[in-house]
């Protein structure tokens, strides 16, 4: 029962941060956001320390993120934590690191472009929250509560085992292989107000992404012999093949 509260708690604990990250990088609501202010752009920052402490907390939740999820890591880990926690301790401590870049964020208050007053800006305003849809919507079509590690305490409470993963493409996963990184693109590209800040967010998480669909295509070939097929025939992010 301790491990369930525990994943309990750590499930909650990534519910409020993504929550926070919608009103973070979309400047609404939240008191800290991308820009610094809500509905406004802080101009009180944006020097080098700004820029390097920036680029330091994307790094630092990009390793986190990365080390991880390896398999690797993994089995080491659950030599210290029980198995049932592990994804619960892997949500957990990413939802933290994730609240340190929210919380430490300097704002460099550039404005490149402004669109807020014009249809334009509305229209890409709404593609954001459309992008944290998708990625919501695609949470779920491969299992939500596995994948931030509720089915595992809560299986584990009971005495079962997880049962061992299979290969499928729902919905959304018939068009891109990784539509939940191509959510978080549509979410962190689409803004009315581009600011050097919210560039260099949304440059920085784009080549993280790049890098985390090469690491987990390499883990899922290895795991799955159908993803090799599935991985010639499905784009990776844009629902249309270049040719």
């Amino acid at each position: 029962m301790f491990v369930f509260a525990y994943g309990v708690g750590a499930y909650v604990v990534f519910l409020l941060t993504f929550l926070y990250a919608i009103g973070f990088v979309g400047n609404w609501v939240v008191s800290l956001t991308i820009d610094g202010a809500i509905g406004g752009v802080d101009t009180s920052g944006g020097g080098v320390a700004a820029w390097i402490g920036n680029v330091f907390l994307l790094a630092l939740f990009a390793l986190q993120h990365s080390v991880m999820a390896r398999p690797v890591f993994k089995r080491e880990w659950t030599r210290i934590v029980p198995p049932a926690a592990e994804r619960s301790t892997y949500v957990l401590v990413s939802s933290l690191t994730l609240m340190l870049v929210f919380a430490r964020w300097k704002p460099i208050p550039t404005v490149l472009f402004d669109l807020d007053a014009n249809a334009l800006g509305f229209l890409l305003e709404i593609l954001s929250y459309v992008g944290w849809a998708i990625v919501l919507v695609s949470t779920f079509q491969i299992d939500h509560f596995e994948l931030f590690g509720l089915k595992q305490v809560y299986l584990h409470a009971r005495g079962e085992e997880l049962p061992r993963p299979t290969f499928h493409t729902p919905f959304l996963y018939r068009y891109v292989r990784h539509p939940i990184y191509a959510g978080f693109l549509l979410a962190f590209w689409s803004t009315p107000r581009m600011t050097l800040g919210h560039l260099l967010f949304a440059v920085m998480t784009t080549a993280y992404i790049l890098v985390a669909i090469r690491l987990e295509e390499n883990d899922l070939s290895n795991m799955h012999w159908e993803y090799r097929s599935y991985r010639t025939r499905v784009p990776m992010l844009w629902p249309l093949k270049l040719r």
